[in-house]
């Protein structure tokens, strides 16, 4: 049995319900692809619990600063419950929090549509909550593997045929 997902998702930043209307349902889709494509061992669970941040720069480099020491946006965070899984009890994976105004730079300098970075982003935080990173070259191709999969079934391109620089 599938588990059941439950996602809190707060937009402090309105540009973001402004450029892409129908926001919660592609963040929850995506992010239920994200956990459907990762393959999760048998759950100890039945419900996981998700939050998602629609923030703006502001938001995200005050996180990036305090909690990665880096004072700069980026254009998501993802901060890991790191909680274990429970019988009974939801699993909190953590939080994904996005900036909006680099997202919505990026998509424009790689050509890509908003909506479908913004999925792109929510999936490749999404998996570092799972526990995925890009911090070796094996780690990547593994993690950018998945992403063009799972984005693939969502009808999403691949977000890294656009080059290099368009890393998540």
């Amino acid at each position: 049995m599938e588990p059941r997902l439950a996602i809190d998702i707060a937009a402090p930043a309105p540009q973001w319900r402004k450029a892409v209307p129908d926001i919660a349902a592609r963040v929850e889709r995506t992010a239920r692809a994200a956990l459907a494509a990762a393959d999760l061992p048998a759950a100890e669970t039945d419900r996981i619990e998700l939050s998602v941040v629609l923030g703006d720069d502001a938001t995200v480099r005050a996180l990036n600063r305090r909690w990665r020491g880096r004072d700069a946006p980026t254009n998501v965070l993802s901060f890991a419950s790191g909680e274990a899984p429970s019988r009974g009890r939801p699993l909190l994976l953590g939080d994904v929090v996005l900036a909006y105004e680099t997202v919505a730079r990026e998509a424009a300098e790689q050509g890509k549509t908003l909506p479908d970075h913004l999925a792109h982003l929510v999936a490749h935080g999404t998996l570092h909550l799972l526990g995925y990173d890009h911090e070796t070259a094996r780690d990547a191709a593994r993690m950018e593997a998945l992403e063009r999969r799972l984005l693939a079934g969502l009808g999403i391109a691949d977000p890294y045929r656009v080059g290099e620089t368009a890393r998540g």
